[in-house]
């Protein structure tokens, strides 16, 4: 029940007093009397006074914010050289206490896992060897955008691909001081989309980030030949930092003597279950996001709402359209950016691995990366576990079983294989003197996991170990979103060619995604359609700010996905009312007749004056091979006219033989037509790069 009392407002109370003071002055002047009146009677009046008081409180205010800014002002006017850089703030865990063991922090940026697995194994031995220390393993993710503001490095100068792969270990006391590092050389693999010259660039700055406190370098930076075997490279670099580690972590009287040491191998404890649980059966996924902030951790469940063959009835290969719906779901993208897409590997593949494990697909299991106690197992290189599923969806959601095997995988195999011979064949092809073996065997021959584990059909893990230690984690496809927002926002479209080649061994691989594209059944087709979890990674490459520069684009085949998002943004922007600059895009194929992807599109651009040129190359038409980088050179004067004008240079494809060549091209075009030296053009040519206007998206 409510109080019924008047309420005694601090007005009303400053009024009697001064209304007491007022009655009260036995003594004093008229004029004395007089103010205390007057203000008896503004306290009287409560609206008025409220005003008066909070102007008084604003003004008051205001003077001392003036005041303080003056103060700061003069006090770092001396100092005002460069505009400060505003660093954004990143969650860091509380320091721990400090308990006298020297820290080292191993830092990772990953897009394979192939540099966490790098980082783990490194921390790891580091624990073995020095129990007076303390190592912590950290995603550089992270970290990425604070170096990036650090080092005021613009993403036009480095692919989002190239900052997320690299090892920096800092040794740090009480800042990094200290530093090794070890990366990436050749990054040409099917799964690894990572621009070469753009990475080395990106890796010598950020590693100038951990010396800029004064540090020294204890190695040298190691590089690793993923066309190889980058495994071997990295043990062999890892050799040489024990040594430096001994003369920091361990004390000048500590005489042990280091035992050789010798890799766990790594196994998830598993737990089987009688009783499924249909619901997580049916939807379950490691990459189920409750929210929409969506990342390669956090995905977008997406139906395939449209899809169609690009490549007539007379070609022999394939190339699919394939449209994502993304109304309602939050999921958004600019024109340039890629799409992340999670594929099931093929039903064959799975049962294959199933023959090959002796189990029963309905085996229902769960994996933990505890004891049953709940204290963490041993190893820190485990991954976080995957949903609880039966044997089949693991195999076919979880695994990659079509990659060549690490010989991490085949220590791991030989410690579970029955027959002596199959363990030492295993062992030696694991071992450096087998490296040569091994490259040729595994690598050049191109065999998978599963047409390695057929050659040992002895060796049968435990589920715990094939999920840790076998079989990696089947990784997302990146594609360039072939589409714009302006056009289609409520769609991401991707264009993709069908992988379906012969392995050097024989058997037929088949892509896991382009494969599960073209057989993916479209909303148009049924309402039962074929979904997939997708996330969208921004990129660096967008058209200018300003859409009256001139741009050149060069995209043969898929190459013309991102041109295709260039062309619908750009259509947008002239159907309201923009002025565009122009615009040349260089496109090539084998067959008019064959595959010509969205050629009525393209001319209807060219009509509209969305481009102003569609120059085409045949591969297979004429007598001679024609390429993108013929019709490059033909076009010479036109090229160097507008990137003399401040036009925008963009390349997209195949990164070993389209790109290569085009630069090449571009080398030589900037030398004739500007009549500049070699030194010279090919300086133009990297200033083009450094300032944001010669962009490549190649894989």
């Amino acid at each position: 029940m409510e109080s019924t009392s008047d309420k005694l407002w601090p007005l009303d109370m400053m009024a009697s007093i001064l209304k007491g003071v007022k009655f009260q002055q036995s003594s004093g002047s008229a004029e004395v009397a007089g103010q205390l009146a007057w203000m008896a009677m503004l306290m009287e009046n409560r609206d008025l006074m409220m005003v008066l008081t909070t102007s008084v409180v604003v003004l008051i205010g205001c003077v001392v914010v003036l005041f303080w800014r003056r103060a700061a002002g003069s006090a770092t006017k001396k100092a005002v050289e460069p505009p400060k850089v505003v660093v954004p703030k990143v969650v860091v865990k509380p320091e721990e206490v400090d308990d006298g063991k020297k820290k080292v922090t191993i830092f990772f940026g990953t897009q394979s896992g192939t540099a966490e697995g790098f980082a783990k194994e490194l921390a790891e031995e580091g624990k073995a060897r020095y129990d007076k220390a303390m190592f912590k393993v950290i995603d550089l993710e992270s970290y990425v955008n604070l170096i990036n503001d650090m080092l005021n490095i613009s993403y036009y100068k480095i692919t989002n691909h190239t900052r997320r792969f690299l090892i920096q270990i800092p040794i740090r006391v009480f800042n990094l001081r200290r530093t090794v590092g070890f990366g990436s050389r050749v990054l040409s693999s099917p799964n690894c989309y990572v621009h070469v010259s753009s990475y080395s660039h990106f890796y010598l700055l950020t590693f100038s980030f951990f010396l800029i406190p004064g540090g020294r370098r204890l190695v040298p930076v190691g590089l690793g030949d993923d066309d190889q075997c980058m495994e071997d490279d990295f043990a062999a670099w890892r050799e040489l930092v024990w040594p430096e580690l001994d003369n920091l972590l361990r004390d000048k009287d500590d005489a042990t003597v280091n035992t050789p040491y010798t890799a766990a191998v790594p196994e998830y404890r598993v737990v089987f279950h009688d009783r499924p649980d249909l619901s997580v059966l049916k939807n379950g996924s490691i990459h189920a996001n409750g929210h929409t902030i969506y990342d390669v951790q956090h995905t977008c469940r997406a139906n395939v709402a449209a899809k169609k063959e690009l490549h007539t009835t007379a070609s022999d290969r394939s190339c699919t359209h394939l449209e994502f719906d993304i109304f309602g779901t939050g999921l958004a993208y600019e024109t340039g950016d890629h799409v992340g897409v999670y594929c099931e590997n093929l039903i064959e593949t799975v049962m294959e691995a199933e023959r090959l494990l002796n189990l029963s697909p309905d085996t229902y299991f769960s994996i933990h990366t505890n004891r049953e106690d709940g204290t963490p197992l041993s190893g820190s290189s485990l991954l976080p576990p995957f949903p609880p599923c039966t044997l089949r969806t693991a195999l076919a959601r979880y695994a990659d079983l079509l990659s060549s095997p690490k010989k991490s995988a085949l220590i791991a195999l030989a410690a579970h294989a029955s027959d002596p011979s199959e363990e030492d064949r295993l062992r030696y092809l694991a071992s450096p003197s087998g490296k040569d073996e091994y490259a040729q065997w595994v690598v050049a021959s191109q065999r998978s996991l599963l047409e390695v584990m057929a050659e040992f059909p002895s060796a049968k893990p435990s589920l715990g170990v094939f999920f840790a230690a076998i079989a990696p984690r089947l990784q997302p496809r990146y594609y360039s979103i072939s589409s714009s927002p302006k056009i289609a926002p409520s769609r991401i479209h991707v264009t993709c060619a069908l992988v379906y080649e012969k392995t050097p061994v024989g058997r037929i691989h088949k892509g896991v995604c382009s494969t599960w594209m073209k057989n993916a059944v479209s909303f148009e087709e049924s309402i039962d359609c074929s979904w997939a979890p997708i996330f969208v990674r921004q990129s660096n490459f967008k058209l200018p700010a300003d859409p009256k520069v001139p741009i050149i684009m060069i995209g043969p085949g898929t190459g013309l996905a991102p041109f295709r998002g260039f062309l619908q943004e750009r259509l947008a922007l002239l159907e309201s009312g923009v002025e565009l600059g122009p615009a040349i895009l260089f496109f090539g194929c084998r067959n008019r007749k064959m595959d010509f992807i969205y050629e009525e599109e393209l001319n209807k651009y060219v009509e509209a004056g969305v481009i102003s040129e569609l120059v085409i190359a045949f591969s297979r038409e004429g007598p001679t091979k024609e390429y993108v980088q013929h019709k490059m050179t033909e076009k010479a004067s036109d090229i160097w006219n507008m990137i003399s004008e401040g036009g925008y240079l963009y390349v997209c494809g195949d990164a070993k033989g389209m790109a290569r060549d085009v630069h090449r091209t571009l080398h030589t075009i900037m030398q004739e037509k500007g009549s500049l030296d070699t030194s010279k053009a090919e300086s133009m040519v990297k200033n083009l790069q450094t300032s944001g206007r010669y962009l490549r998206d190649v894989w």
